[in-house]
C-alpha cells in the first residue's frame, strides 16, 4: 500500500475541489489572454490572429506551457498556504522504482482499456471508437516543431495533470469520502474534462472511457508506490505513444 495513504491533507476538501476546478479553467483563460497580447502588439487583423492562435505550433506550445505552469503554480500556492510541501500530495523525490512501476503498468493499462472498450461497444451502439481527439496541433513540420509538440503533449500535461488530479484533487477527495468513492469521483472528473475534445464531432465518449480507465490505473500506482512519479511516468508513456502514432508514423 501507499507510504502516505494514512495521512490526510489539512485543508477543507470542498474548498479544494472548487479551487481545482477554478484553476483548471482560469489557467486556460489567462494563458489565452496572455497569448493574444502578441498579435495585438503588432496590430494583426482578426482573421490573422485567429489563424495564428489556432494553427501555429509555437502559439500552441506557449499556450500549453503557460496554462500548465499556472496550474502547477496555483496548486503550490494553495498547499504552501497550509504550510505543506509537495509531499503532502504525493510528489516526493523521484525514485527509480517509481519510474519502473510506470513502465511495468503500461501494458496492463492498454489491456484493460481494450477489454473495457470491447465491452462498451457491445452495450453502447453507435460508440465511435475512431473519433479523433482535438489536441490543438494540426500541422507539424521540422525538428523544432516536433520538439515543441512533444513537450506540449507528452511532458507538460502528464506533469501538471498528475499534480492537479491524482495529487491535489484525489488527496482532497480522500478526506471527503471513502477510498473507492474518491477513486471514482477523481476518475469521473478527469474523464469529463476530456469530453469536449471531440470538437465539431461532438462529445468524445471514447476519450471519456480511455481517460477514466487510465485514471483508475494512475490512482492505483499512486496508492501502490505512495508517489506521483509512477503515474506521471505512465501518463507520459501513453501520451508519447500517441504523439509518435500521430506525428511521426501517422504523418499528421
Amino acid at each position: 500500500m501507499s507510504t502516505d495513504s494514512s495521512k490526510q491533507v489539512p485543508w477543507n476538501p470542498f474548498w479544494a475541489i472548487f479551487y481545482a476546478l477554478a484553476v483548471f479553467y482560469a489557467a486556460q483563460i489567462v494563458a489565452g489572454v496572455a497569448l493574444s497580447i502578441y498579435p495585438t502588439l503588432f496590430h494583426w487583423s482578426h482573421d490573422r490572429t485567429i489563424n495564428w492562435l489556432s494553427n501555429s505550433v509555437a502559439a500552441q506550445f506557449v499556450f500549453v506551457l503557460l496554462a500548465e505552469a499556472l496550474t502547477i503554480g496555483a496548486i503550490y500556492r494553495f498547499i504552501q498556504h497550509y504550510k505543506q510541501g509537495w509531499g503532502s500530495i504525493g510528489l516526493h523525490r523521484p525514485r527509480l522504482k517509481d519510474i519502473a512501476a510506470g513502465f511495468i503498468a503500461a501494458p496492463f493499462y492498454y489491456v484493460i482499456y481494450l477489454l473495457v472498450v470491447s465491452g462498451a461497444t457491445s452495450f453502447i451502439h453507435g460508440l465511435n471508437v475512431n473519433q479523433e481527439q482535438q489536441i490543438g496541433f494540426v500541422s507539424v513540420h521540422g525538428p523544432l516543431q516536433m520538439i515543441m509538440t512533444f513537450i506540449s503533449l507528452a511532458v507538460l500535461p502528464p506533469l501538471a495533470e498528475e499534480i492537479m488530479v491524482r495529487g491535489f484533487l484525489y488527496s482532497s477527495l480522500k478526506k471527503l469520502m471513502p477510498g473507492l468513492g474518491a477513486v471514482l469521483a477523481t476518475s469521473l472528473i478527469f474523464a469529463a474534462a476530456h469530453l469536449p475534445e471531440g470538437g465539431a464531432s461532438g462529445l468524445l465518449w471514447i476519450g471519456f472511457i480511455d481517460t477514466f480507465v487510465l485514471s483508475l490505473v494512475l490512482i492505483y500506482l499512486r496508492e501502490k508506490t505512495g508517489s506521483l512519479w509512477a503515474s506521471i511516468t505512465l501518463h507520459a508513456i501513453k501520451n508519447s505513444i500517441a504523439f509518435f502514432a500521430l506525428f511521426v508514423f501517422g504523418g499528421r
